[in-house]
């Protein structure tokens, strides 16, 4: 029978628990618990918030310490491959069979052969400043970096110590002596290797990357007050030249130096004049004697203690006198985010991720509304990261589509300087000079993609006087444009591409007789551009395939290449038109929206 009203009673309390309200259950339960798990809660709080406090601080020290070193090396190991590039490049297998031959009568073509070599290295890394080729039969670097000729190599420090250690080694921060700008910069030194991989030439290769974009890499924004972040070798001297560290510092203290162990990475506590630190360091890999050491404070590590065990107090006090009073009011309190929240979620659903939690409190439904921003911010910031990747792929394709321009003509156009020249036609060759000179000025443009209309002109002119004299009384062109629109704004080597193709596919069996006819007119909001001759004319469907397929065929290259860089500038706000004109001729027409001098909005700069 007592079993049977115990049974009841239990019942009875669970139905009456089940009955209430969510508001009224949670009051019930914190008055129950709150007498007897107050004061365990506030203990057991204090000593989960200290051990977490320390363990975050900790592991995140270490973390930052990591990936410090960690994109400081993965920058040293792109800049040794991009050394190893420099030496499977033609030209310069060409320095070592010369330097190993003693043979300097080709040093200017090979020089200036390698100037492309040395322009892609420097564009596959801004970091590198400048580039030394040190052999027998002279140096070779790249002509934008003026060399301080009373600086040999082989009479450097470099060089002496590279003999010392017999293998190619990176150097700590010093003031350039090989060129006269006299950068800080940090020195990779290797050997040059022929085909066979023999180093028998003593030709030498220095990378100097920029010591201030290193370190930007990492210490940017990363030192406080309460951290200091160093990057020095196993003595403790500083790596870089511009950032010595103050006498005082414990990097100089021969213990705390012995502390860093010849693991990869590590982390100890160090004291110094009754003052605990902690220290993190990372070795790198490339160079094991460099590393990255982080040093803070552990006192200020766990300030944050003392207000957690002044709050609990504080918090187990008031509950116990007040728990009774205020047990309703802090149970609306308590779901009023979990209400606010539950609105938020609605307005996410259609689609606002501007929305956000805010809450003063620190419970676990605030907990979840703090993350539910997160979550929106992790959205939206992968939303801008596919949007700037796209960008930069777009940049990319463009930069990579405006280098494919066939060069064949400056190949070409060099042997006929230097035909004239053998042939004593100096005027002709001091004009393809000028011309070609102008018309890689023009290319280059300051690194710009959109050109004004005027200067894309001027380099199709210096294009033509350089094929006119390749050419003679091949053909005649003709430019027909409105002059207000020469300061409207186009991609760069847009039209001589066109030009091009008249003058190689369609003039290809003519000897007289050409013509080209280039047209700029506004339409409307459009800039329209046309390229026409009377040569052989083209097959307007079997290009348009090919731009659409594309395949390795020559023909119809430029066209190819000019179609896909519109797509990347403009999207489909432009329009090509493939086609043959009465004469037979071939026929290009371009729109492309307008775009003034003053208006910047789509250009992609370098």
């Amino acid at each position: 029978m007592t079993r049977i009203q115990t049974n009841i009673r239990r019942l009875m309390v669970q139905k009456f628990f089940y009955s209430l309200s969510l508001k009224h259950r949670i009051w019930l339960a914190f008055v129950i618990l709150i007498m007897f798990g107050i004061t365990a809660t506030g203990s057991i709080s204090y000593l989960i918030a200290s051990k977490e406090i320390q363990s975050n601080a900790l592991k995140s020290s270490q973390d930052t310490v990591n990936q410090s070193a960690q994109i400081v090396n993965e920058r040293l190991k792109n800049i040794g491959i991009a050394v190893r590039a420099l030496m499977f490049s033609d030209p310069f297998k060409q320095v070592m069979t010369d330097a190993q031959n003693n043979d300097s009568s080709r040093y200017y073509k090979t020089w200036t052969s390698l100037q492309a070599v040395f322009s892609q290295v420097k564009f596959n890394d801004s970091m590198i400043d400048s580039i030394l080729i040190a052999s027998p039969i002279g140096d070779y670097y790249h002509t934008s970096n003026v060399r301080n000729t009373s600086q040999s190599f082989y009479d450097s420090d470099l060089y002496d110590q590279f003999k010392e250690l017999k293998h190619g080694f990176w150097t700590k921060g010093h003031e350039d002596s090989f060129f006269m700008d006299k950068q800080p910069v940090i020195s990779l030194v290797v050997e040059g290797v022929n085909d066979m991989g023999e180093m028998t030439s003593d030709v030498y290769v220095v990378i100097n990357i920029k010591e201030d974009d290193l370190l930007d890499l990492f210490m940017e924004n990363l030192s406080t007050t309460d951290k200091q972040y160093y990057f020095i070798d196993s003595a403790g001297a500083n790596v870089n030249l511009a950032h010595t560290a103050d006498d005082r510092s414990l990097t100089k203290q021969p213990e705390f130096i012995r502390q860093l162990k010849e693991e990869m990475t590590g982390s100890f506590f160090y004291r110094d004049s009754k003052k605990d630190y902690l220290v993190n360091y990372s070795r790198l890999d490339v160079k094991e004697d460099w590393m990255i050491v982080g040093i803070q404070s552990r006192g200020e590590l766990l300030a944050k203690l003392n207000g957690i065990k002044k709050a609990t107090s504080y918090v187990i006090l008031g509950f116990m006198v007040l728990s009774l009073f205020i047990a309703s009011r802090l149970s609306d309190l308590l779901l009023r985010p979990l209400f606010r929240l539950h609105k938020l979620m609605k307005r996410v659903e259609e689609n606002d991720l501007s929305v956000r939690f805010e809450s003063d409190y620190k419970d676990e439904v605030s907990q979840v509304g703090f993350r539910f921003n997160r979550m929106l911010d992790e959205i939206k910031q992968l939303i801008n990261d596919v949007k700037q990747r796209e960008k930069e792929k777009r940049k990319a394709e463009i930069k990579a589509l405006s280098a494919q321009m066939d060069p064949h003509f400056f190949y070409n156009t060099l042997n006929t300087i230097y035909c004239k020249s053998v042939l004593g036609e100096n005027q002709d060759v001091n004009e393809m000079i000028l011309a070609l000179s102008q018309m890689f000025q023009l290319s280059l443009s300051g690194g710009r993609d959109l050109i004004t209309l005027n200067d894309e002109l001027d380099h199709v002119r210096q294009y033509l006087a350089i094929q006119q004299m390749s050419y003679e009384d091949l053909f005649v062109c003709h430019i027909d444009v409105q002059p207000e629109l020469l300061d409207n704004k186009i991609p760069k080597i847009i039209v001589q591409p066109l030009v091009e193709n008249s003058i190689l596919h369609g003039f290809q069996d003519r000897m007289s007789g050409g013509e080209i006819h280039i047209y700029a007119r506004a339409d409307e909001d459009w800039l329209y551009l046309k390229v026409e001759d009377n040569g052989a004319g083209l097959q307007p469907e079997s290009i348009k395939a090919d731009i659409m397929n594309p395949t390795t065929h020559k023909e119809g290259y430029a066209l190819r290449n000019v179609y896909h860089r519109l797509q990347l500038y403009y999207g489909d706000q432009q329009r090509m038109e493939i086609s043959n004109n009465d004469e037979g001729g071939a026929r290009i027409e371009l729109w492309i929206p307008r775009q003034g001098e003053g208006d910047e909005s789509n250009e992609t700069n370098g």
